[in-house]
């Protein structure tokens, strides 16, 4: 496999912050790899770096001569009034039928394709983007966070294009189910080195935690040991009858050194406010209509959410989640019916609306203590700021110089030191990293208020939910069934509709033949064809079952901790393998039996 991007001894500044230092990397065709590291590690500098945007202070980066990078764009670069159809054959020069085919691979069509596309949700313009970098014709994606403000159609749809595209991706990402659907290594940036994981990231996330916890154990022993060597020494060095021995155990004690361990930052700890659980209805809805003077999003609301309830909110862009929640909090005045909450409901609101109209006079430390419960220490109030990424000098800047992220990152640990026993949460994981998403993920299961809030972050969501509310064509009601159920029915619909498009694709192409007899050679071809398949399956599972069991029996008597988790992997690779050849040979089978 040629490499596409080769980074040598790479080393990068920002102020006194190492970004690179002495980095390599190496990226290869075909292979897609997800992109992790802290918020502030340098990940978006890196992407620059390869994209050769900045240039590096040491070292080289190497491009392949047919090296062709496909870059999803954060800006704008649609022309006013222009269609989508006419954006991507401007953009790649291609007819109209080629461009128009592409684009239904992400459900382009109708006044989607040919209305203006500046008038689109911002996840449908990233859909006509995805189009325009799959016409360039790229051998290497790159991805800057490419689900932030995606709904879950948009995001399976993206999926599906990244599984079957079979050149290389690198995707910067902080969403945990993305990542282990699209990428089959893992790529970290801390403290300025680069680690390539030969895994998907739940694999490297899970192998690191191990990893830093034997060298802890190591260290420990190591400490112990040392301290026995210095005692000895002190004791031993002043006689000489035992003055030999101590020259010796000091050698030892040189010798004896502990590995550092590779903490980007401090491990991240968020609490939720603490309250008093309740039971019984938080909020009811009778007959509501939401929406604006001049629109009505959804009518007929019948809805109860119970105290305890971490309720998900559902729904593709544009369907009215953000609206739903807005009019939840009182932002929005109701168009008709009732919305009453229970007796000494205190609500905390983590949304735009709210995080873009904090006191600017304010610094982070001040907008904090301001905000926070009275039994709040000044301790508490620094330790939350650190988890969400306000350390050292940065708790003194003022509100004003913030930028959106950093307004939103200090909305969401005011909240937390706040007292509220109801929080309503649009997109809480959006600006945080996946040390900090998990954390506020166990911050809320232990939470005892009611949460309601949206996201579009899987894993996230299957970790926080109780229940589900989806809002869909004009109505609000309870979704029977856990949020994986609702995963699964949005994937029926999608697999349902691209199962058409092909069927309709093959109509199109091929009408003449259609209508012409049955070639019994074809067929016969075709049936010779799964046979020697079904064979080469069967010599397949033969070999992976063999292999299989020959690691597991080195596995049984390793005692090397490290070569221990390198089988354990071997053997989970082998155990996908395995399942996937004897579907694909069930399925060959009951073909060749019709």
């Amino acid at each position: 496999m040629p490499v596409l991007i080769q980074v040598r001894d790479a080393e990068k500044r920002f102020g006194d912050q190492i970004l690179l230092d002495s980095a390599e990397l190496s990226l290869v065709d075909d292979v897609k790899v997800g992109f992790i590291g802290r918020n502030g590690a340098g990940k978006s500098t890196l992407l620059k770096v390869l994209l050769g945007e900045e240039e590096v202070e040491k070292g080289e980066v190497i491009h392949h001569p047919s090296l062709r990078i496909g870059y999803l764009r954060q800006h704008d670069p649609f022309l006013p009034g222009e269609s989508a159809l006419d954006f991507l054959m401007r953009d790649s020069q291609q007819p109209d039928w080629r461009c128009g085919e592409v684009a239904g691979q992400f459900e382009l069509k109708g006044a989607y394709l040919e209305g203006p596309v500046k008038e689109l949700s911002g996840g449908w313009q990233t859909r006509v983007k995805l189009a325009a970098l799959l016409l360039q014709d790229p051998n290497l994606l790159m991805l800057d966070e490419p689900t932030n403000f995606l709904d879950l159609r948009t995001q399976i749809l993206l999926e599906h294009f990244l599984r079957g595209f079979g050149k290389a991706a690198l995707i910067v990402s902080h969403d945990r189910a993305f990542l282990n659907a699209t990428c089959s290594q893992t790529l970290e940036l801390s403290r300025g080195k680069l680690t390539m994981f030969p895994g998907k990231i739940d694999g490297f996330l899970e192998y690191r935690d191990e990893r830093r916890e034997h060298d802890r154990r190591v260290n420990a022993t190591v400490s112990a040991k040392q301290k026995q060597l210095k005692r000895f020494i002190e004791k031993n060095r002043a006689n000489a009858s035992t003055a030999s021995q101590a020259r010796s155990k000091a050698k030892q004690l040189e010798r004896l050194q502990t590995t550092e361990i590779m903490v980007d930052e401090p491990t991240v700890v968020i609490k939720a406010p603490q309250v008093a659980p309740r039971s019984g209805t938080a909020v009811r809805c009778e007959g509501l209509s939401i929406g604006y003077p001049d629109q009505t999003v959804a009518s007929g609301i019948q809805l109860e959410i119970d105290h305890g309830d971490r309720a998900a909110i559902v729904g593709d862009n544009g369907q009215g989640k953000t609206t739903l929640l807005r009019t939840l909090v009182h932002s929005l005045d109701p168009l008709d019916g009732t919305l009453k909450w229970g007796y000494g409901v205190d609500i905390g609101t983590y949304a735009q609306h709210v995080y873009t109209s904090l006191d600017e006079r304010l610094t982070v430390v001040e907008h904090l203590e301001y905000v926070s419960d009275s039994n709040t220490t000044r301790q508490d109030v620094l330790a939350m700021a650190g988890a969400l990424l306000f350390r050292d000098e940065h708790i003194q800047k003022k509100v004003k110089v913030l930028s959106g992220g950093e307004r939103a990152r200090l909305c969401m640990a005011g909240l937390l030191l706040g007292t509220a026993n109801v929080l309503v949460l649009d997109e809480p994981g959006n600006h945080l990293d996946v040390e900090t998403v998990e954390a506020l993920a166990e911050a809320l299961k232990l939470y005892q208020g009611t949460v309601v809030f949206t996201s579009h972050d899987r894993h996230f969501m299957k970790r926080v939910a109780t229940s589900v509310i989806e809002v869909r064509d004009g109505n609000v009601k309870n979704y029977f069934g856990d949020y994986d159920s609702y995963l699964s029915s949005v994937e029926q619909e999608i697999d349902a509709g691209e199962r058409d498009r092909n069927s309709g694709k093959g109509k199109a192409s091929g009408n003449a033949k259609a209508s012409s007899k049955v070639d019994y050679r074809q067929n016969r071809r075709d049936h010779r064809k799964v046979e020697k398949e079904i064979k080469n399956l069967e010599k397949k599972i033969a070999r992976l079952d063999e292999e299989k069991r020959e690691i597991n029996q080195k596995l049984m008597s390793e005692t090397d901790p490290d070569k221990a988790l390198k089988m354990h992997h071997e053997m989970q690779e082998l155990g996908e393998q395995l399942s996937e050849s004897e579907e694909r040979w069930l399925e060959l089978n009951d073909e060749s039996q019709q």
